[in-house]
C-alpha cells in the first residue's frame, strides 16, 4: 500500500533576530525539483539585497530527492541543519529557504547552525501540516428520497465530499482514504438498505488534517 506523506500544505512565513542579524524563513510545498528551484528563486527574487539565501529541500514522497545550499555562509552551518529539520518532522515534498541579512554581529560556525535549526524548527512548528494519503474517488447515485440519509452518513464518516448534481437522481462525488474504501462504501450500502449506487473513480493523493 502507498506511504501516507506529511507535507507543508499552503506556504508559511515567520521572522526573527538574531544577534542583530535578520532571518526570514519561508516553507511551501512541493512536487518536484523543479518546483523547488521555482519556489527558491522567488524567495531569491524578493530579497535580492539578503546577505545569504540558504535552502534544503525534500522534493518526492520517498525522501530520494534532498537538496540543500549554504549559499556562502561556512560549509555545514546552514542548508544541512534546515534538512535535518525537514527530515526529523518527517516532511516529504517540502522546501524551507531561510533568508539572512547580516547585522554586524558574527554568529561562529556552532552559532549558525542552531540559527538556521531554529528558524526552520520555528516555521515548520507553525506551518499547517497535512498527510497526503492515497483516496479513491467515488460517485454515489441515490434518489431524491435518500438524499437526507446519504448526507448524514457523509458527515458521520471520514471522507471529503467533492460535488453535488441534481438531475434524475442525486450525485454525490466523494474521495475516501483507500485503506478504508472497503469498509465504507460496504457499511454505506447498508446503511441505505441497497438503495444506492456506487461507482468508483480514479485514485490520487488528498490532503488530510493530522
Amino acid at each position: 500500500m502507498e506511504k501516507a506523506v506529511r507535507t507543508v500544505f499552503s506556504p508559511w512565513q515567520s521572522e526573527k533576530i538574531i544577534e542583530k542579524s535578520r532571518f526570514i524563513t519561508y516553507s511551501a510545498h512541493v512536487e518536484s525539483e523543479e518546483q523547488a528551484r521555482a519556489f527558491i528563486a522567488s524567495v531569491r527574487s524578493q530579497h535580492t539585497l539578503a546577505t545569504h539565501v540558504c535552502f534544503a529541500f525534500i522534493a518526492d514522497k520517498l525522501g530520494n530527492l534532498q537538496r540543500f545550499s549554504d549559499d556562502g555562509e561556512p560549509q555545514g552551518t546552514a542548508g544541512v541543519p534546515i534538512l535535518e529539520v525537514l527530515k526529523n518532522k518527517k516532511l516529504f515534498e517540502t522546501a524551507v529557504a531561510v533568508v539572512r541579512y547580516f547585522g554586524g554581529v558574527k554568529l561562529g560556525a556552532g552559532g549558525l547552525v542552531r540559527a538556521y535549526s531554529s528558524c526552520a524548527l520555528e516555521n515548520l512548528d507553525g506551518a499547517d501540516i497535512r498527510v497526503l494519503e492515497v483516496c479513491a474517488e467515488y460517485t454515489i447515485f441515490v434518489d431524491y428520497t435518500g438524499i437526507d440519509g446519504v448526507q448524514k452518513y457523509l458527515s458521520s464518516n471520514t471522507c471529503t465530499l467533492l460535488s453535488t448534481e441534481y438531475g434524475e437522481k442525486v450525485v454525490f462525488k466523494i474521495a475516501v482514504k483507500k485503506a478504508d474504501e472497503q469498509a465504507f462504501i460496504t457499511e454505506l450500502v447498508d446503511y441505505m438498505q441497497g438503495k444506492v449506487q456506487t461507482e468508483r473513480g480514479a485514485e490520487y493523493y488528498a490532503p488530510f488534517k493530522e
